[in-house]
Formats: structure tokens, C-alpha cells, sequence
């Protein structure tokens, strides 16, 4: 169960959206709305319809279709102002009145909307406000919107004189969010022809990037992820990481005192056990890796191998083998596609027709094999290659942590383009091959490999090894490579090779790796079915 779900059954999905979080991407690359994230994520969500929309930064139930009923229904309900939703708003401004309904035409006004004077043209919108209840500092007041126009609630509040607190754009006091929740609504349901209302209990005190979290991440199935991403979650240059029962905090300086208070808290919040520091460095491959690990800062030390739990399963991880802590957490979604076989909605399952324990998968840079125990764990069998016999011993190791035989499987020791030139001479297919390279390597073999440059040439080896309308996984956390550039580069190199993409899929970073302007994306995925 995804936490943030309130109902569904057949025909609907309803949700409690965090603030922070759109409805839908903004654009084909940005990070994913909500819809996009559920409609993507199970087989059973790929059919969801919007038929309402809330705000970015407004919290609260939030209504899907799941099937053709549901949509005609809802939209005929939406249309006829039959659906009724109540909102609630908190503001710091003197509330004179106990109850009141305002009635005017909006229109845009650049990036805000506003009432426009009689006579003119403009979307006939209507708010009726109740206090609900009244303190020292702030009124809450319920507003329900007799009409859906786009920010019609902030709107009029601001034209009343009591601008949400937090919403800014409309003259709001700063705070830590906008402090506008849709409480509930009250639908006809589309089948059983009876009225549902649907809530989800307001908290303005709760923050954001903690709301967005809990919206998303089942904590008995997954207990790593990201607590903190820089800017976008109001800490620039700062990145903090859950890791089981630890934290682990990383930037380009030392640990200044507020990040050190900040972990404080989060230790004692989180009732974890301890906390480290990792100074990021742009010359990881002259640095030892004793100096690279992770230092322990606050709290007890971790053992020198310990387990945290993703999406059911378990990894082993390290914060004394060097710069890398064992796994990469924005992968996460994109590992739960392989555990699962659903990539996205309208993208064919990775086991098609075949049965899963025929599939064969490579992962051709496969570090501590996370994506082949999830692979495998699926049912495929896996060859992992990577250019370190240390990481693929702590590959086995995860696979035993997952009750896996590592004995069915191939680990492959060697550099990743002489190998899969090897397994094109010896006419070995692959179902689907995994492409996650490091943005810079270097081997005996091949010399120097840097992503922007040569990640065509590896495509090109890939696809060699693909069998027909197979599936590749390509990947890159080269941040300064435009995400274009990179999606354009794979289809030319498939092209170059004599294959054809058949069908493809952008996946961007989850959500608790929110993109934003002060925090661009820095992880490209794409999968792609290849004839």
C-alpha cells in the first residue's frame, strides 16, 4: 500500500496529495506529478484519468478514474457543480466576519489570476468562507468553492483581505508552506449510485519534505532514502541521506553547525542511531579510500557491514569500503520496475509473453547487483558484470540477504565492452540489458570512458545483445549532460547499430529527489523496447 492512498476500489483512486508535490509534470522531463508517479508505478494505475487538480503547493484528497464509468461520471459531477469540496485555509489577518460568499470573474494576470471589474470577460467563480476557529495569531477558516477555477480559494481570500498564510503570490505572510488543504469532497459514486465523501485531516505544522516522504515511501518496505536534497528542500549544497538505522550526510565543505543541529534532530526524530559525514570531492580517483569514506559525527559508529530494507528487500551496505556507501538510492523506482516487470503505463511487461524464468537480463555495470537481485528476485536469470571482483562478492552477499542462489546466476569479473564483445561472438541475447555507468571510468582495456562522449559506442554493444523487440535500461547521473541530448544520443546510436526504438519511456528521479529550478534533475533514465 502506498501511504498516501484513502480509497479505491474498481473504479476510483483517491489519494492525499502533499504540498509540494503537482498533480501532473509540468513538462515531458521534469520531475513526475503525482498522477504520473501512480499511473507509472502498478499495471492496475496505468488507466487513471485527472478530472481534478489541485494546486502544487495545496495539500488534500485529490480524485482519479480508473475506468471509462468513472471518468464519464466524475466529469458529468465536476461539470454540474454536483461535487462538493471543502477546503480548509489558515491566515494571520484579522477575520471580521463569521461567514461569507464571493462571487466574481477571474482571469489571468500574468502568473497570478485575479477578479476582473463587470463587463469584462473572465470565468464566473464562486467561494462561500466559515470560520471555523479562531486563535491568538491565526484564523481557520473552511472554504468550498461552489466552482473549480484555477487558484479561485487564494484568490478570493486575498480579495477578502485574508490571504492564505504561506502563499506569497497572493500577499500571504511567509511560512513554511501555503497553508491551503482540500479536506474533503463528496462525490456520487460511479457505480453504486450513492454519495462517498472522502477526507484527509489537515496539519500545516507538518513539514513539507516530510509530508512528501510519508506520501510515498511504505516505512515497513523501505527504509532508505533521501531525508534532504539541497536546495529543493531549502538546504543548498546539502544532501542527507537515510540509511536503515544511520544518516549519512554529504556536501562539498566540512559539516557547518546548523547541518550539524539539523542532524541532531533528525537522530532524535527519527529514533536512529547514528549520523556520518561524507565530503564530496571532484577527485574521487586521487583520493584514498580510507579518506573517502564516510566520518561518524554524531552518535554510535555502524558496524562495518550493515542491511536496510528497499521495496521488501535487503542490501547490504558499508561506510568503510570507500566513496560509495553500496547502493544509490535514486534508482529505487527504477529497481522496484524490474522487481515487479511493469516499466509504465502503455510500455510492455519486461516479461511479455514468456515465462519469467526464460528472461534473461545482463546488468552490464552492475556494482553491488542491486538490479540483478531485483531481476532475479523477479524470476529472470541475471548475468552481472562489473570491472571489480570486491563489488560482485558484495553482489552474492545480497543475493543470499534475499533468499537468492547466487550459484543460478552469472557474475562476470571484467571491463564492460570487451565482455559484451565477447557474448556477441558467442551469439548469447539478452531479453533486457542494463546500462548505469559511471559518468567516468577507467580500464586496461578500454581506456578512458566518459558518459557525454562515449555512452553511443555503448549503446551500439548493447543493442548487439539484445534479442528482438528486447528492453534497455540506460542510465546517467551526468549532471551537466542536457537531458535531450541524452535521450537524442540513444536513439542515434540504436539507429547507427541497425535496430529501431519500437516504444520508449523517460523516467525521472523519484520524489524524494524533487527536481526544481534550484535543484535541476541530475539522474537520466530511459527504457526503450528495441526491434
Amino acid at each position: 500500500m502506498v501511504p498516501c492512498v484513502i480509497f479505491e476500489d474498481e473504479h476510483l483512486l483517491v489519494v492525499n496529495k502533499p504540498p509540494g508535490w503537482n498533480t501532473h509534470a509540468p513538462s515531458p522531463h521534469a520531475g513526475e506529478g503525482i498522477y504520473d508517479w501512480f499511473r507509472h508505478r502498478e499495471p492496475r494505475w496505468a488507466p487513471l484519468a485527472i478530472l481534478h487538480r489541485l494546486d502544487k503547493e495545496t495539500s488534500g484528497v485529490l480524485v482519479f478514474g480508473k475506468t471509462p464509468v468513472a471518468n464519464r461520471s466524475l466529469t458529468h459531477q465536476f461539470t454540474d457543480h454536483s461535487i462538493r469540496k471543502r477546503y480548509l485555509l489558515l491566515t494571520d489577518r484579522p477575520v471580521s466576519r463569521e461567514s461569507w460568499t464571493l462571487s466574481t470573474k477571474l482571469a489571468r494576470a500574468g502568473s497570478r489570476y485575479a477578479s476582473v471589474p463587470k463587463g469584462r470577460e473572465g470565468e464566473s467563480a464562486e467561494t462561500r468562507f466559515t470560520v471555523v476557529s479562531r486563535s491568538k495569531e491565526r484564523t481557520q477558516i473552511c472554504a468550498e468553492p461552489l466552482t473549480g477555477r484555477t487558484h479561485q480559494i487564494r484568490v478570493h481570500a486575498a480579495e477578502s483581505g485574508i490571504p492564505v498564510l504561506g502563499d506569497t503570490l497572493y500577499g500571504g505572510s511567509p511560512f513554511a508552506r501555503v497553508c491551503l488543504h482540500a479536506e474533503s469532497i463528496t462525490v456520487m459514486h460511479p457505480a453504486e449510485h450513492r454519495r462517498h465523501t472522502f477526507s484527509a485531516p489537515a496539519d500545516f505544522e507538518v513539514e513539507g519534505r516530510w509530508a512528501l516522504r510519508a506520501a510515498c515511501i511504505d516505512p515497513a518496505e523501505t527504509n532508505a532514502y533521501r531525508l534532504i536534497h539541497g536546495a529543493a528542500d531549502g538546504w543548498p549544497g546539502w544532501q542527507v541521506d537515510r540509511l536503515g538505522d544511520y544518516l549519512l550526510s554529504q556536501s562539498e565543505a566540512g559539516l557547518e553547525p546548523q547541518h550539524a543541529a539539523e542532524l541532531e534532530r533528525l537522530l532524535r526524530q527519527l529514533d536512529l542511531r547514528g549520523a556520518y559525514h561524507k565530503q564530496l570531492s571532484r577527485q574521487v580517483r586521487r583520493t584514498a579510500p580510507g579518506d573517502a569514506c564516510p566520518g561518524l559525527v554524531q552518535g554510535e559508529p555502524a558496524p562495518d557491514r550493515f542491511t536496510i530494507l528497499e521495496n521488501g528487500l535487503h542490501y547490504e551496505l558499508s561506510f568503510t569500503e570507500g566513496y560509495s556507501v553500496g547502493l544509490f538510492l535514486d534508482q529505487r523506482d527504477n529497481r522496484k520496475r524490474l522487481l515487479s516487470g511493469h516499466v509504465a503505463a502503455g510500455f510492455p511487461a519486461l516479461i511479455s509473453n514468456r515465462e519469467p524464468q526464460s528472461l534473461e537480463i545482463l546488468n552490464a555495470f552492475s556494482y553491488t547487483c542491486a538490479f540483478s537481485v531485483c531481476a532475479a528476485k523477479g524470476g529472470a536469470r541475471v548475468t552481472s558484470l562489473d570491472l571489480s571482483r570486491k563489488y560482485l562478492d558484495w553482489g552474492r552477499r545480497n543475493f543470499d540477504l534475499n533468499g537468492l542462489a547466487s550459484e543460478a546466476h552469472d557474475f562476470i569479473y571484467g571491463e564492460a565492452f570487451d565482455w559484451m564483445k565477447r557474448l556477441h561472438k558467442k551469439g548469447r541475447l539478452f531479453d533486457t540489458v542494463i546500462l548505469d555507468p559511471p559518468t567516468f571510468s577507467q580500464s586496461k582495456q578500454s581506456g578512458v570512458f566518459r558518459a557525454e562522449k562515449d555512452y553511443g559506442e555503448l549503446v551500439r554493444a548493447a543493442v548487439s545483445l539484445l534479442r528482438t523487440e528486447g528492453v534497455l535500461l540506460t542510465s546517467s547521473n551526468a549532471a551537466q549532460w542536457d537531458c535531450s541530448a541524452f535521450l537524442g544520443g540513444v536513439r542515434e546510436a540504436v539507429d547507427a547499430a541497425g535496430r529501431r526504438v519500437i516504444r520508449e519511456h523517460y523516467q525521472p528521479q523519484p520524489p524524494d529527489f524533487p527536481i526544481t529550478r534550484l535543484a535541476p534533475a541530475h539522474l537520466k533514465t530511459a527504457w526503450w523496447v528495441v526491434g
